[in-house]
């Protein structure tokens, strides 16, 4: 069976598609992944084999990208989510995954849920395509809401009749990495519960990463972390040296990572207790961590949930972010406060009570705990199987 897997060029919106990959790859089956032509180092360093599709052109993402700090940040989103996702990315890539289903033939389309262009290919060639989804349920059904027309548009594109992806939208079969106590925390009755299928990703394997000694060995250690995209955006440029500032009379070892895109260096001088890194694997220090800040991206805020780790959510910049820390909030793994940039010295202000309050804590182990119950993504594989046929 060939099973191609489809994601957009972001470390948060492929790290879920990863674990099904992978363990379809490990049952013999041959996986390939679809992405943006820019992605090609993360797609090899995955150990797979790359089918690149073209990048937004930058003469039509550059304006939209412009507006959005003049927006309300649910605005913004939406212009994220409409725009960016469903219409240039997608009609960008639309060709090149048309010409690699109808060449190489996969008999099974995964796709994340920003990815769109092989939903239409897929559909298109009549494949069956599965859908993983790269957040709480909530995130299915505010795409489904805000892409309509962009969705209609690239299926005429496809030269496929009106309807025809919204319908396939809608029957998508949805692999989740969430546990249903969690996703319903919420408190919204959603569409399409019945398609979806939950599993666990175990933790990696990372080896032995020692960091340097600072602050006193004996505080707790707090690990804050705005993800991969945040150091690459100008207008969140603040929110590093921010999050430092508020954190440096609490009584802890605050370790920072900035991504790659941002040199430590330029913070300037460090509070007593603060340490920076570009990069950690996020397993390594949530292992020793008593508490996390962070921005509510998917990879991050499951991350500390699976070590049973409570946090501070600040949204930085979508909506599937602000879900999250709702989500977390609810379930009593941490708090979440206001939306954007100029929170992230409010949330930061809230560490100490989760230092101080045991009850996060249990609550974030007991997340994990139910995590840690469900199926692993191998048991996905007969089921994906099927769909084959």
């Amino acid at each position: 069976m060939r099973v191609l897997c489809a994601t957009t060029g972001n470390d948060g919106h492929f790290g879920p598609l990863l674990p099904f990959a992978r363990a379809l790859a490990a049952a013999g089956f041959e996986v390939r992944v679809a992405a943006p032509a820019s992605y090609t180092g993360a797609v090899s360093g995955a150990g797979f084999l790359h089918e690149p599709f073209a990048d937004a052109p930058r003469e039509l993402i550059g304006p939209v990208m412009a507006r959005l700090p003049t927006l309300a940040f649910d605005e913004a989103d939406d212009v994220v989510v409409r725009e960016v996702f469903a219409r240039i990315d997608a009609q960008a890539g639309l060709p090149s995954l048309i010409e690699t289903v109808e060449r190489w033939r996969p008999d099974l389309v995964i796709r994340e849920s920003a990815e769109l262009a092989s939903l239409a290919a897929a559909e298109r060639a009549g494949v069956p395509h599965v859908h993983v989804c790269i957040g709480m349920h909530e995130v299915v059904s505010r795409f489904a809401e805000a892409i309509g027309d962009p969705l209609e548009e690239l299926g005429r594109l496809a030269g496929l009749a009106e309807g025809r992806m919204t319908a396939a939208l809608a029957s998508e079969t949805v692999l989740s990495l969430v546990p249903e106590v969690l996703d319903h925390a919420g408190g919204r009755v959603l569409p399409g519960a019945d398609r979806f299928m939950r599993f666990h990703e175990p933790p990696p394997t990372t080896g032995d990463h020692r960091l340097a000694g600072w602050g006193d060995p004996d505080a707790p250690l707090v690990y804050v972390t705005f993800g991969s995209v945040t150091g690459s955006l100008p207008t969140f440029a603040g929110v590093f040296r921010a999050a430092l500032d508020a954190l440096a009379d609490v009584e802890a070892r605050v370790l920072l990572t900035v991504g790659r895109k941002i040199d430590p260096a330029g913070l300037g001088a460090l509070p007593l207790n603060a340490h920076v890194e570009q990069w950690w694997p996020q397993d390594a220090v949530l292992v020793h961590a008593a508490a996390m800040l962070g921005h509510g991206g998917f990879g991050t805020t499951m991350g500390a949930l699976a070590a049973g780790v409570p946090q501070v959510v600040v949204p930085l910049f979508s909506f599937d972010q602000v879900v999250n820390g709702q989500h977390v909030a609810a379930v009593g793994a941490g708090l979440t406060v206001g939306r954007g940039p100029t929170a992230v010295g409010l949330a930061a202000t809230e560490v100490p009570r989760l230092l101080a309050v045991p009850t996060y804590a249990a609550s974030a182990r007991r997340i994990a705990v139910e995590m840690g119950n469900l199926p692993l993504p191998t048991e996905a594989v007969p089921a994906l199987a099927a769909l084959v046929g």
